[in-house]
């Protein structure tokens, strides 16, 4: 989804320390409960925060038990019990709200008049309508997911390097296709280059896969939408059907691609959380988000800032962490991998973590693996290339096909470009 970032670096010892704004930031209110939080509690809030509330906006269901909605919810009740926060008596959550102004306007007013000091939004097309209530109501910080629009007054937003754990996925994926002699990958996606976020993601797990099969394909079918379960099912099953694809991946809502995959008797990587309970047979990992990094270093910055001091303490604006912080990761590596599939991987967390080395460089990796499973990593300087199709936008060429993007040796693409105008797909992608 576009967005322009600020990079936005925090340790994790930040994350779990304390907020260093002094007091003033919570406000008792009087408003009536109607929370429906899942989870309980399980410590008991500080005095000074009995009367706290924190306010959360879901597009789908806060029931569901996998993918992105499931996530988030799961991330703030986690973070709210690891501060001492009761779920049940401070969480106030409007769910199932349509990316719609009207809609996301009206579930805002609901959460204000429940005494919510902090909203939490967790979808882009959030992103207006949230700017413009944060206007409306100064006193109450508003905190929105995968946008570009922020104040130094009240409103800030938050997303992550999930590129890097698109990379990671893609290893597993690349593995299983070099093990079943299958080059035909599958991927089902919300969006395409329309928005930065999914481009990235299918541009980072390519690459990922391309490290360990150069002869691979990623096969891209957009949905046009966020979540819609019928096709995100469907388009899986044709990618299976149509073009003999040995792994599917996915960047949408449900975990229906991986259903479909465990159904056809082939294999997936989901996404937004460990999808191996939906489909044990098939699932190889997920690049999953933790969100409660930033929600437990967000609501405690809350409740110990005024509104402005938190914009200011959580980057003046914009959140924007990686691997190295710990807000994303993929989920345990199953017994469907293939061999040294964790070996592979860790290695390239190592590079990742430590700065020395990023997704989308001018620097290619390739592995060599002893027969003691030891992993030796190749680095070849080589340009960062767009796919076969030119991209178009308005009838317009706007990157042309086998356009060098970074030169071989080049440092790795801006983040501005990653999180708000990267338009393009790397070379191996193919759109169908």
């Amino acid at each position: 989804m576009k967005r322009k970032l600020l990079t936005f670096v925090m340790a994790m010892a930040m994350v779990l320390g304390l907020a260093s704004c002094g007091g003033g930031g919570t406000t008792s209110t009087d408003g009536s409960q109607s929370t429906t939080g899942s989870a309980s509690s399980t410590g008991t809030s500080t005095a000074q925060n009995t009367d706290f509330k924190v306010g959360a906006i879901y597009i789908n269901k806060k029931s569901d038990t996998a993918g992105y909605t499931y996530a988030h919810h799961t991330g703030i009740t986690t973070a709210m019990e690891a501060l001492g926060l009761d779920t049940n008596t401070q969480l106030v959550i409007v769910d199932e709200v349509a990316e719609d102004d009207n809609a996301v306007g009206a579930a805002v007013d609901t959460l204000v008049g429940e005494g919510c000091n902090i909203i939490f939004g967790i979808s882009f097309g959030y992103i207006n309508a949230m700017d413009q209530k944060a206007q409306e109501y100064p006193d109450v910080i508003f905190s929105h997911a995968t946008g570009y629009k922020s104040n130094e007054t009240n409103f800030n937003n938050y997303f992550g390097r999930i590129y890097q754990a698109r990379y990671l996925a893609g290893i597993a994926a690349g593995m299983k296709s070099l093990e079943t002699g299958n080059n035909n990958i599958g991927y089902v996606t919300a969006y395409g280059t329309e928005y930065a976020e999914t481009c990235s993601g299918i541009n980072g797990f390519t690459l990922g896969v391309q490290s360990v099969n150069p002869d691979a394909t990623v096969y891209v079918k957009e949905l046009g939408a966020w979540a819609d379960e019928v096709n995100e099912s469907a388009f899986a099953k044709e990618l299976i059907d149509s073009f003999g694809c040995g792994v599917i991946a996915q960047h949408c809502d449900s975990a229906q691609p991986q259903i479909a995959a465990a159904d056809a008797g082939v294999f997936g990587c989901g996404y937004n959380s460990d999808m191996t309970a939906d489909a044990p047979t098939a699932h190889l990992t997920a690049p999953i988000w933790n969100w409660n990094v930033y929600y437990q270093k967000a609501i405690e910055t809350a409740m110990n800032c005024t509104p402005d001091q938190f914009v200011t303490e959580m980057g003046g604006g914009a959140y924007y962490g990686g691997l190295a912080e710990g807000f994303v990761d993929i989920s345990p590596l199953t017994e469907n991998c293939a061999p040294n599939t964790q070996a592979v991987i860790d290695a390239v967390r190592e590079l990742i973590v430590s700065g020395e080395w990023d997704v989308f460089s001018g620097v290619k990796l390739s592995y060599d693996i002893a027969e003691d499973g030891t992993v030796t990593i190749n680095k070849t300087d080589a340009p960062l290339v767009t796919s076969e199709r030119d991209e178009v936008k308005d009838d317009v060429v706007v990157v042309p096909a086998n356009t060098e993007i970074v030169p071989a040796g080049g440092a790795s693409v801006e983040d501005g470009v990653i999180t708000g105008t990267m338009n393009y797909f790397v070379d191996g992608v193919k759109v169908v």
